[in-house]
């Protein structure tokens, strides 16, 4: 399971940089088309909108997995050694539970997107599809924490801390 998790993170976060690239480039070609008085890439700052959402949301998974996130085991480390385990499995219950409501938060925004049809304003892309996108890059995050918090609580139990 570790290792499909990390290839499927993984190729999350290289779409998510080559779609990046791609945006980067473009606007490159963008600054240097208005340098040049030329007309810009029509939509192109619409594009960006739905774009961003997706190549941000890439981040996460792989972040999760590898446990790249913020922590802070001062307290663990030097007042409760036995303890530290411990608030680590709580750090990952807590960020489970943070990226389980973020990830509702984008089926209701996007869902409400979808019924209202709403479309970006310059060129009228459909922004609900877009972000469908996103949204299932964040529901993969709730599996991906679950995961790894359930890995974390399986050691420290092993260890027989607490």
């Amino acid at each position: 399971m570790s290792k499909y998790l990390d290839r499927l993170t993984r190729r999350v976060a290289i779409a998510g940089f080559v779609a990046l690239t791609v945006m980067a480039i473009l606007t490159m070609f963008d600054s240097l088309l208005r340098h040049l008085e030329l007309a810009r890439i029509p939509g192109f700052g619409d594009i960006g909108e739905v774009i961003f959402a997706i190549i941000i949301a890439s981040c996460f998974p792989v972040g999760l997995f590898r446990e790249q996130n913020i922590r802070i085991s001062l307290l663990g480390d030097r007042f409760a050694p036995r303890l530290g385990p411990w608030l680590e499995v709580l750090g990952s219950l807590l960020t489970f539970l943070v990226f389980t409501a973020i990830a509702w938060q984008f089926v209701a925004m996007t869902w409400d997107m979808q019924v209202s049809q709403r479309v970006t304003s310059t060129i009228s892309l459909p922004a609900a599809p877009w972000w469908w996108v996103s949204t299932a890059i964040m529901l993969v995050t709730v599996p991906v924490q679950g995961f790894v918090l359930f890995t974390k609580l399986a050691a420290t139990r092993s260890r027989g801390d607490g």
